[in-house]
Parts: C-alpha cells; sequence; structure tokens
C-alpha cells in the first residue's frame, strides 16, 4: 500500500512542478514559486513517515481477526462438545432404560413360567387324588377335627395343603356342619348355596371328605389351585 501512496504523490509532485515551471514561463513567478515549495513541503512529510508503520497496523488487526476466530472456534468447540456430552448421557440412559426393562420383563416370564409350572402340577395332582372320593374312606356319625384335617391332607395335593387349610381355617374353622345364618352357605368351604356339593357326592351334609373333594375342585377350577383361591382370598376376604 506505501508503494502505490508513494507513486501517487511522486506523480502529483511531478505534475506540480510542471506547473510551477508553466508558471514562472507565463510571468506570475511568485505564486507559483509558493505552490512549488508548499508541495515539495508535502512531498517531503509524506517521505518521513516510516514504511513498517501501516505493516505493523496490519500485522495488528490480523492478530486481532486470528484472537476474534480463536475465541469463537473454541466457542464452537466446547459446544460440540456439550451437545455429543449431552446426546452420548441420552444413549446412555435410554439403553439403561431398556436393560431394566428387558430384566424385568424376563424375570416376570420366569415367576409366570414357574406360576404356571406350579399350578400344571396342583392339577395334576389333584386329577391324581380326585379318583379317592367319599367313597374311600370309611363313614361314621361324626368326625373330629384332625379326622378331618387328615382326610383332607390325603385328598389336596402337598404342596396345596397349607393354601386349602388357611381358607377352611376362615371359612368353618374346619367344621364340616357349619351353617351360616345369614345365607346358604354351609360345610368347610362354606359353599353357597351348600347344595352344589351334591355334585360331589349326595351325602355333602354330613361327610367332610364330598366337602373336601367339592372344594379342591372348586379352587382348581375358578382359581387354578388352593393357592390360587388363597391369594384372592387374601385380597378380598371371599372366594
Amino acid at each position: 500500500m506505501s508503494r502505490i501512496r508513494g507513486f501517487a504523490v511522486a506523480s502529483a509532485t511531478a505534475v506540480t512542478t510542471v506547473g510551477a515551471v508553466v508558471g514562472v514561463a507565463s510571468g506570475s513567478g511568485a505564486q507559483s514559486s509558493n505552490e512549488f515549495d508548499a508541495t515539495a513541503a508535502d512531498t517531503t512529510l509524506l517521505a518521513d513517515i516510516p514504511a513498517g508503520q501501516q505493516a505493523q497496523v496490519q500485522v495488528s488487526s490480523l492478530n486481532q481477526q486470528a484472537d476474534v476466530q480463536a475465541v469463537a472456534a473454541d466457542a464452537a468447540t466446547k459446544k460440540a462438545a456439550e451437545e455429543a456430552a449431552r446426546e452420548q448421557a441420552a444413549k446412555d440412559a435410554a439403553a439403561k432404560k431398556e436393560a431394566a426393562e428387558k430384566k424385568d420383563a424376563a424375570e416376570k416370564k420366569a415367576r409366570a413360567e414357574k406360576l404356571a409350572k406350579e399350578r400344571e402340577q396342583a392339577r395334576q395332582e389333584a386329577a391324581s387324588r380326585s379318583a379317592r372320593d367319599s367313597s374311600s374312606f370309611p363313614i361314621q356319625a361324626t368326625y373330629t377335627v384332625a379326622e378331618v384335617q387328615e382326610m383332607a391332607r390325603q385328598i389336596v395335593p402337598a404342596g396345596q395343603f397349607q393354601c386349602f387349610s388357611n381358607i377352611v381355617e376362615r371359612e368353618s374353622s374346619w367344621n364340616y356342619r357349619a351353617d351360616n345364618p345369614t345365607s346358604d352357605a354351609y360345610g368347610l368351604v362354606q359353599a353357597l348355596p351348600g347344595s352344589k356339593m351334591s355334585s360331589a357326592g349326595a351325602d355333602w351334609m354330613t361327610n367332610p371328605a364330598t366337602q373336601i373333594k367339592w372344594g379342591l375342585n372348586y379352587m382348581s377350577s375358578r382359581y387354578d389351585s388352593p393357592c390360587g383361591a388363597w391369594e384372592f382370598w387374601q385380597a378380598n376376604n371371599w372366594y
């Protein structure tokens, strides 16, 4: 830039010098001489400006631009890093949630399969024991609680007996002649009405074995097993 500007000044000086000569020739010597002196002084002042000053200004400006660009680049890099971190965190959270859901689903499936297996086993045991009807036990005029419970142990599958017992204990306290005064419920399992138990035997009113057989079939058909019936009973206080 300084070279171009210098060239422009030199050209102007040359033109002014020519003008001065012409002025002298035309008789206006004093005025032309003054103009020449002023132009010479201007030329001297321009020549005195250091040539490297403009370069230093340019370098300073470039350095400032570089600093601004560096700051902008750092900000962009930081923003990109933060965005990448957020995306990674979101991916990690989604993966963790998916893993937890898969684990929960697997556990639920395992529990369901276990329960289904237990219920199937209970049904098979109940089927094998159902062949032993009330006629398999000697007929008595009365039965003690211990005798009724022993009948139940022989009829109800071993893994289901406690659930069966829990219900009978709460429904009739193992009294095979329990008669609900406010309804037609009757017997160990409080069949409602009691006459339902006739499907298991005509002696349903006096034979605990007949009542046990009917109660076991009822719990297994409606709740899959006595334990299924006991779960329902605990939630509702009836079954």
